[in-house]
């Protein structure tokens, strides 16, 4: 029997072993300690609905044990788990035909890139309202690459592409957003412009 404090200390990979060898709901449950509520936050910031993000966690955590056998190292856990969450949440949301709204955490740490330092200015409210412009799928990888840091090969291993096609969609979502922002960007400028023309009409 191994102790409580000693299966504390153990990497996600060995309990997903140890799960699978023994089905024993205790090396579970420490996963589902350490990951519930960072794949809920994921689920709502998707849904913008706490309700059914709890409901997306829990069909999430029910896949999951289904697919432990099936994890193979070939990635870090939480990778492998994130990706679930983000395919899972993509499928509903197109299932239902519903555009969900990412939220952007104020500090932007996640597009901190060498490659992007210009997308480190954007205001969060006007990159909130970029993102929203985007498709589940282009949102789903920006925030794999950017937030979870997940590397650009184990992207390409998630979804069964070369690393080249995963480059590519990067390019392509980050050009979209930034075209989106700065679009926001004009049409706030040109409502300033007029609302200081009024302004000056008034008097």
């Amino acid at each position: 029997m191994i102790a409580p404090l000693e299966i504390k200390r153990m990497s996600d990979e060995e309990l997903v072993r140890l799960y699978v060898d023994n089905q024993s709901n205790r090396y579970f449950e420490h996963l589902y300690s350490r990951y519930s509520d960072k794949v809920y936050r994921k689920c709502l910031m998707f849904t913008k609905d706490p309700v059914k993000a709890e409901d997306f966690t829990h069909d999430i955590f029910l896949r999951l044990i289904l697919r432990l056998s099936s994890f193979k190292e070939q990635s870090r856990f939480s990778t492998w788990l994130f990706s679930i969450t983000y395919n899972y949440c993509t499928d509903q949301l197109r299932t239902n035909r519903k555009k969900a709204e990412v939220p952007v955490e104020e500090d932007m740490d996640w597009l901190d890139d060498q490659d992007d330092g210009n997308m480190m200015e954007m205001e969060a409210s006007r990159l909130t309202s970029a993102l929203d412009h985007l498709t589940i799928e282009e949102q789903s990888l920006l925030l794999m690459k950017y937030q979870d840091e997940v590397s650009i090969k184990e992207i390409a291993d998630i979804h069964n592409l070369s690393e080249s096609a995963v480059k590519m969609r990067l390019k392509r979502a980050k050009e979209k957003l930034k075209k989106r922002y700065m679009e926001t960007l004009l049409f706030l400028g040109l409502l300033v412009a007029k609302l200081v023309a009024w302004a000056k009409f008034d008097k």
